[in-house]
């Protein structure tokens, strides 16, 4: 089905790009924007930009750029007409749908038939736990005994499948949805028969308690499952296989409904289980999650990292909890977050534990025992070690190891002092490891690189790896000198989803290479987008000078070109384009990825990447605005001059080629060429003098 654009419209209205991404990543306000570490590539520094007046967002940093639909759309990795309706339902607007072509059917994502499907299951479930006699004696009374309550049940979406082979499969079936679809959802299994016989599909979960998994925005993506009876031949938890739209290390149990408290809180606990999650939740401690099915991956750290960088590790306090514990300690460190970690009492779990003391007094605990890990670690070398010097030396060389992890080098100096105190050595000798380990790593490095370099040089596959106002002088004996003149194309380097061709992307190892006039074509368009309903003087408006003064002359650059293009047809029409025309173009096909890179250079355009600190009006150091009259009349003024000024040069390196090419030509064509070089040199000259800056020889 397709949605009317009349509803698009909508929803674009009932959009606010800040509670959008506030969803997915923590925005902290700097100016009149607000900036994030980016949810799109790894970064330390904060280089994610929105603006919340033009409701667009920008990473300075990997050049993403879009409105909220396109956010959505990237976070999600999903298409324009599922962003959309996610959008609709987040904000209530009704969707009446238009019936879709077979065209528009072909183009469905198959992510986003996965998530209906996966959507109907996760509703089959707890219909079949509410409903049936099996999954309310089953399941529910499993739940119940676990102590969680029916709002518990119902925020974590639990449910039962029933002990049989087929039966959600029947259900599927009778709802629409294919053999297939269901099997790439993870929700059945087909094999092949015996002898060649008929191929058995059954249903992949049966008599289990059902956990669904949901992504950060509350969609189902896959399910752990329990089995309640005993039973040899089953494991105790089944897990969804890896999908297109599930992949196990990079999601956390329980985030989509501890995202808000994590950011209140300022802080993460993270813990092994389901029902630690769901158990500390039901106590008021929400701002929890577990990395179940998988051991801590990086991926999972960093999806913590967009909320909080502060992370509490909550494991048992065996053996095997002290083994995970120290396992996900240096990948936690290494991605810049502060870490503490805390061990339940032997034999406890978050699950037991809160059900033991109950909400308070766990929360005390976890205020009165929590380590940072330092102190952790120190604990169970001391212990081990006693008396042992060598033992205690270990351990010291042990917790440095883990300093190098941190990527700050101002944080490892200050550890270090805390490494010296805890196992009482000089801060000398603890800073002096340090550093002999960052030079083992490094000289390691140095050789990994050495050897997948030989492993390329052998033919192998190589496995490793972003004023004042101006007195205007006439144009008029400069554009008659270039009227009828047409620069020659030169070639441009090809840029990912039509962002700016300078930045480097971390898709690209090459930084493309850009023509001196491309930047001031960017700077022409950027005044065009940013200014062009603007009067300079009465009657004439900056869109009105720069396609007079810019007759007969086209953009060498993509997508700058298309852009000045557009604004004259738009001004034969009588209209001027403003950055809303650029910035809500529709991208909901492939057709349209003209509109997607003309979308993005338009975020680009007009998002600064600097604001003046508040600091300088309060110290009253005032700097002019280019929005100035003057200032912006001037800006427009110059740039075109040096337009003209760069095809000036253009054309005179050609006949200096062809100048020197000259002696398979005859006298009359090169007298012809070295008049037409003079002419182009004094255009050059003419405008060099306007600018006021050297004369070239």
């Amino acid at each position: 089905m397709r949605i009317p654009e009349e509803t698009v419209e909508r929803i674009r209205q009932s959009t606010d790009i800040l509670e959008v991404i506030n969803d997915f990543v923590s925005l902290k306000k700097r100016g009149s924007n607000y900036i994030a570490c980016c949810p799109f590539h790894n970064e330390k520094t904060p280089s994610f930009n929105v603006n919340p007046t033009r409701q667009i967002y920008k990473c300075f940093g990997c050049g993403k750029a879009g409105d909220a639909v396109r956010f959505v759309m990237d976070i999600e990795n999903i298409g324009y007409g599922e962003a959309l309706r996610y959008l609709a339902k987040k904000y209530g607007v009704e969707i009446e749908e238009q019936e879709q072509t077979p065209e528009d059917l072909l183009r469905q994502n198959e992510r986003e038939s996965l998530l209906i499907v996966l959507n109907f299951a996760k509703t089959f479930f707890q219909e079949t736990m509410r409903t049936t006699d099996e999954g309310k004696s089953i399941g529910l009374s499993y739940f119940r005994e676990r102590g969680f309550t029916n709002p518990t049940i119902d925020a974590f979406e639990l449910g039962y499948t029933l002990d049989q082979w087929d039966a959600l499969l029947k259900e599927g079936q009778r709802r629409g949805y294919s053999r297939d679809l269901l099997e790439k959802a993870g929700l059945i299994l087909i094999k092949d028969g015996t002898a060649g016989g008929e191929k058995k599909v059954f249903d992949r979960f049966r008599g289990r308690v059902m956990f669904p998994i949901h992504n950060v925005s509350g969609r189902v993506i896959a399910f752990g499952a329990r089995i309640l009876k005993v039973d040899k031949n089953q494991p105790k938890y089944l897990n969804s296989p890896e999908t297109t739209v599930y992949h196990k290390s990079q999601v956390l149990y329980g985030i989509f409904q501890a995202k808000q408290a994590i950011r209140q809180e300022d802080v993460c606990y993270l813990t092994e289980g389901y029902t630690d999650v769901i158990s500390l939740h039901q106590a008021g401690i929400k701002n929890v999650v577990a990395s179940s099915g998988t051991s801590l991956t990086t991926e999972q750290i960093r999806l913590i990292s967009r909320f909080t960088p502060n992370v509490t590790i909550l494991y048992d306090g065996d053996a095997a909890g002290i083994k995970a514990a120290l396992r996900g300690l240096d990948m936690v460190l290494e991605e810049g977050l502060n870490l503490k970690l805390l061990l339940l009492p032997d034999g406890e779990d978050p699950d037991s534990y809160v059900h033991k003391v109950g909400a308070d007094a766990f929360k005390t605990y976890i205020r009165e025992h929590s380590q940072d890990f330092i102190d952790f670690k120190a604990s169970q070398w001391l212990t081990e070690a006693g008396d042992n010097p060598l033992k205690r030396a270990e351990g010291i060389s042990d917790v440095c190891a883990s300093i190098t992890r941190i990527p700050d080098p101002l944080k490892r100096q200050t550890l270090s002092q805390r490494v010296a105190q805890v196992f009482h050595v000089s801060e000398q000798s603890v800073i002096s490891e340090i550093n002999r380990l960052l030079r083992k790593q490094q000289d390691q490095s140095k050789k990994d690189v050495e050897r997948q370099q030989r492993v390329g040089d052998n033919g192998k596959k190589n496995t490793s790896g972003s004023m004042n106002s101006p007195t205007e002088p006439s144009f008029e004996d400069i554009n008659s000198l270039l009227d009828g003149f047409s620069a020659e194309p030169f070639d441009q380097a090809p840029t990912p989803n039509g962002s700016e061709p300078d930045r480097f992307y971390r898709d690209e190892r090459v930084k493309p290479v850009r023509t001196p006039i491309s930047y001031q074509e960017e700077e022409c368009v950027r005044l065009l987008i940013n200014y062009g309903t603007r009067e300079l003087e009465p009657g004439i408006t900056l869109c009105q000078y720069v396609l007079s003064e810019l007759h007969e002359i086209d953009f060498q650059t993509s997508p700058y070109d298309l852009i000045l293009t557009l604004f004259r047809e738009a001004y034969s029409r009588g209209d001027i384009l403003t950055a809303n025309d650029f910035l809500n173009r529709r991208s909901d096909a492939p057709e349209r990825s003209d509109d997607v890179a003309l979308q993005s250079q338009a975020i680009h355009l007009t998002t600064p990447r600097y604001e003046i600190s508040g600091g300088w009006l309060k110290h009253e150091i005032l700097v002019p605005s280019e929005e100035e009259v003057g200032i912006l009349a001037d800006s427009a003024y110059r740039n075109i001059l040096r337009i003209k000024k760069m095809l000036a040069e253009q054309r005179m390196a050609t006949l200096q080629q062809l100048l020197r090419e000259a002696s398979n030509k005859s006298a009359d064509e090169a007298d012809q060429l070295l008049a037409e070089f003079m002419h182009f040199k004094r255009i050059d000259i003419e405008i060099s003098s306007l600018l006021g800056t050297v004369i070239s020889g």
